[in-house]
């Protein structure tokens, strides 16, 4: 009996030391909780639009269909045009704009387009038997002028996507041309005549078709490089006098069609900068009692 109070006191004595000696260390500490995943709210729509100034400055390489005087109204007269030109011109212009969305944008246009000098030739039969004063039934007219505009244009541009911060687009523009002839001479010489226009302006509708390449420097600041094809309508001289002023009734020279094909640089700046706007704090699942 003894003996067995004896085993029964040392296992309970053994049982108590080893609780006391594993009391000695921390308990684990428990497995966390995977985060909880958060929960964004949706980004805001981006928005595009807004104000913008323009500027631009080309070259210009203009044509004239023909030119028209009351005298070819003669059924006895032919003429026969050999060349019409026109050297090149500078043009200067400004505008206001406004992006509308991300492919579609307005701007309102005023531009001064540079005098340019024509010279042109033509080559006058007469085919009803007569000749002129020095026998022959044909002539030349030689022709010399001096032209300029004043140019204003409401266009709309498609931009058609972009491409390492390029950007195609297309566009077209209507509006008026004040067209302005000044300096005109004709000269016959064979019959050893000169006649002169004095300056004339005339106003028409006109319009142009645009394409180009537009490149994106920073969110405020854009370049264009861009072709212009550019109808202006007709300009007109004044009446034709001989050189010693008698005037040759009313016979103003008429430029019908002139057309222009400009190659031109333009700058754009946002009036209304870009925002960056950061990205939205994460919002935190609720924690609700259960």
């Amino acid at each position: 009996m003894r003996r067995v109070n004896s085993l029964l006191a040392a296992g309970a004595a053994s049982l108590l030391s080893t609780a006391a000696f594993a009391a000695d260390y921390p308990l684990p500490p428990p497995i966390a909780p995977p985060p909880p995943q958060p929960y964004y709210a949706p980004p805001p729509p981006q928005e595009f639009g807004g104000w913008y100034l323009r500027g631009d400055i080309g070259m210009t390489n203009q044509k004239v269909k023909s030119l028209q005087n009351v005298l070819y109204n003669d059924p006895g007269v032919s003429v026969q045009p050999v060349h019409y030109e026109f050297d090149s011109g500078v043009t200067f212009g400004i505008g206001i704009g406004y992006q509308y969305n991300s492919w579609l944008r307005f701007d309102v246009t005023g531009e001064y387009r540079g005098k340019t000098s024509f010279n042109g030739l033509e080559i006058v039969r007469l085919t009803n038997g007569t000749t002129f004063p020095n026998g022959n039934s044909a002539a030349t007219d030689e022709y010399r002028g001096n032209k300029s505009e004043w140019l204003g244009l409401v266009n709309a541009y498609a931009d058609l996507g972009t491409f390492w911060c390029i950007t195609p687009f297309v566009g077209a523009g209507i509006g008026y041309s004040r067209n302005e002839i000044r300096g005109f001479t004709d000269i016959n010489t064979p019959n050893g005549s000169v006649a002169f226009g004095q300056k004339a302006t005339r106003t028409n509708v006109a319009y142009a078709l645009h394409a180009g390449l537009a490149y994106k420097v920073n969110n405020n600041f854009t370049i264009e490089l861009a072709y212009r094809y550019l109808n202006l309508g007709d300009g007109i001289t004044g009446d034709l006098q001989t050189f010693d002023g008698t005037n040759l009734r009313f016979n103003p020279t008429t430029f019908k069609e002139i057309t222009s094909n400009d190659l031109r640089l333009g700058l754009r700046w946002n009036l209304e900068p870009t925002l960056v706007v950061p990205p939205p704090a994460p919002l935190l699942p609720l924690i609700r009692r259960g």
